[in-house]
């Protein structure tokens, strides 16, 4: 899944990914994630997620990282933001009323671009990245982070897993041992939603499930 195929697909508006009411997961176990009030979020592949005006209304100061200028001049429009744009070393930085996006190559992410980050948000990052890059962004996470950050993973799982295209499954035992031993994976919710994903069911698919984890300090 290189970086044009990406784009392509923002191109193309082939966005089925999007989550137009937000995630089902998030209001439900983000409480649970224990994220210190009024931390910085990071939001990897953000797209035009809703989900990141969710968190900056808690409180939140979100910070998004997507490669695609299309969906980030959407997100911005789409909301009546009227964001601030300017160079940030290889990412252009947009800014709005809390919510910053950093447009650019997610694994090009070092501390320096970034403030203090003591939060997470993943729901489409894992699942988009093919194995082999999946310990290189694991590895971005654990540069940019702070020590004590704290966060929500949303996954899916299913069932026959073969990896052909995004989105992959990512099993409960393939996020834990991705995570270890930096960070503590804990299981939050785990939900069968095989009935309502009838594009991903069209594969032939005899499970799916969407779950959520609490990325901890490991100590």
């Amino acid at each position: 899944m290189d970086k044009e195929f990406w784009l392509q697909k923002w191109e193309r508006n082939e966005i089925g990914f999007h989550e137009p009411a937000g995630n089902r997961l998030l209001q439900r176990c983000w409480p649970m994630a224990g994220v210190p009030a009024g931390a910085t979020v990071l939001v990897p592949l953000c797209g035009k997620s809703i989900d990141m005006l969710w968190l900056a209304r808690q409180g939140y100061r979100v910070l998004g990282v997507e490669l695609s200028e299309r969906a980030v001049r959407a997100f911005f429009a789409e909301h009546g933001l009227q964001p601030r744009v300017e160079p940030a070393g290889p990412f252009r930085r947009w800014r709005a009323e809390g919510i910053e996006i950093l447009q650019g190559d997610l694994f090009a992410l070092t501390p320096e671009l970034l403030p203090p980050v003591a939060g997470l948000y993943d729901r489409a990052a894992l699942i988009a990245l093919p194995k082999p890059d999946r310990q290189r962004y694991v590895q971005v996470l654990q540069r940019c982070l702070e020590r004590s950050a704290r966060g929500l993973i949303v996954t899916i799982d299913y069932q026959p897993a073969a990896e052909t295209r995004p989105p992959f499954s990512v099993p409960p035992e393939a996020v834990a041992a991705l995570f270890a031993p930096a960070f503590r994976v804990d299981s939050l919710a785990r939900v069968d939603v095989l009935a309502g994903e009838q594009k991903l069911a069209a594969r032939g698919l005899t499970a799916l499930h969407e779950a959520a984890y609490a990325l901890l300090p490991a100590a």
